[in-house]
């Protein structure tokens, strides 16, 4: 239980808002490589779309995370969730590159006033205690916004392909009223008069230059490295199974869902007893080179089955993938969580800006190449990996025994 019964209907009041926002961004996901083709821009554009989303989300999110505590939580979000809207209605008009292209960048600014005005919204009515259940909580309801958003944008498509953009604006819309009705800011006023007296100073850089010194670069290097092959792969996924077996909005949705449905599963049932048996640094390995294996095999195998078995075998991976890396960079960060939770965002969305740009030049060149790199990519991430000399809790134990 949190605090009072009012906390707890908050709790569930945002966790709906952050379901709705996340179904709205899940849904235009198939339906992005016919929209593409309509319009006749190539992989290049893709690529450089949702690269400005990340760069976006990467230079605004100190701003909005220091916003987020000078004006309060309530109105960060409803900000975050009016700017949505805006971008993916900007998306449905659009009919030219540029006009695309601000739609991705307010969707970035969208993203980075979300995301740390919820998380501050949990901390603020949760006790230390109650915490990592509540943001457990957070992650499932983000997790089902993805599950849930491709299916219905996959069938929304049957009416028109920018019926799914319009329908995620509506949603949005819809997300940042219920939050102005029912939504109450957890910091009181005289707080948030007081953090906004405050003199705050970014330490972007500084935190930056620290990152490249020991302990800690090798590991957060494998970090850029694993975003930047998993990002140009998941990039290049709608419009490489469009371009190469002709799959329609419908067969892209029923992929993903189905994918982040197993993907979810081992999360919850597998991941805890997969990093108590292998530890995490092993973990990290097996999934790098099972993913760069299945990645590879994507561009050899033809048949939808056979698509559909080996890009499940990418999507575990991944999921697997992603929570070992931050559950191994926090055990090693010691009292210094703060700083490595954020660097591992920077990192990774350092990543996801150059992969996108690099896959949609490679995919108008043959559209294997993007998948080659990624493979290449990861394989590299492994053998850092590998060659990589800390140890985890579980080989500790292994060394001692």
């Amino acid at each position: 239980m949190l605090r009072s019964n009012k906390q707890n209907i908050s709790l569930i009041l945002l966790l709906c808002n952050v379901f709705i926002a996340f179904l709205g961004i899940g849904l235009v996901v198939p339906v992005l490589p016919a929209y593409m083709n309509e319009l006749n821009l190539s992989g290049v554009y893709m690529g450089y779309l949702i690269a400005a989303f990340s760069t976006a989300q990467l230079f605004s999110s100190p701003v909005t995370g220091i916003f987020t505590d000078r004006f309060g939580r309530k109105i960060m979000i409803v900000i975050g969730l009016v700017l949505f809207a805006v971008s993916e209605f900007l998306f449905a008009i659009g009919s030219a590159f540029f006009l695309l292209l601000i739609s991705r960048i307010i969707g970035g600014i969208s993203a980075a006033c979300i995301m740390p005005a919820v998380t501050a919204f949990i901390t603020d009515i949760t006790t230390l205690e109650d915490r990592p259940k509540a943001l457990g909580y957070l992650s499932a309801s983000i997790n089902a916004g993805f599950i849930i958003g491709p299916g219905i944008g996959g069938f929304a498509a049957e009416f028109g392909i920018r019926v799914p953009f319009f329908l995620a604006a509506f949603i949005a819309l819809v997300a940042a009223v219920f939050s102005i009705l029912h939504l109450k800011e957890p910091l009181p006023n005289d707080s948030i008069q007081q953090l906004d007296e405050k003199q705050t100073r970014l330490q972007f850089f500084s935190e930056l230059s620290k990152s490249i010194k020991p302990p800690y670069v090798v590991p957060l290097l494998i970090v850029f490295v694993l975003a930047f092959g998993l990002s140009a792969y998941e990039t290049m996924f709608g419009l490489f199974v469009d371009k190469k077996f002709g799959f329609s909005p419908k067969d892209i949705s029923i992929v993903i869902t189905t994918g982040t449905i197993f993907g979810l599963i081992a999360q919850i049932v597998f991941f805890d007893k997969l990093v108590k048996y292998l530890g995490e640094k092993r973990l990290i390995e097996i999934c790098l080179l099972g993913a760069s294996v299945f990645i590879f095999l994507s561009t050899l195998v033809d048949g939808y089955f056979f698509i559909m078995a080996v890009t499940f075998a990418v999507f575990l991976a991944c999921d697997l993938l992603r929570p070992a890396v931050t559950t191994l960079l926090s055990n090693m960060a010691g009292d210094e969580q703060g700083f490595i939770a954020g660097m591992n965002s920077t990192y990774t969305s350092l990543g996801n800006i150059v992969g996108p740009a690099i896959a949609g030049i490679l995919f108008d060149i043959d559209v294997d190449f993007p998948y080659v790199l990624a493979s290449i990519v990861l394989l590299l991430a492994f053998m850092m990996a590998a060659l990589w000399p800390f140890r985890d809790n579980m080989e500790q134990k292994r060394k001692n025994s």
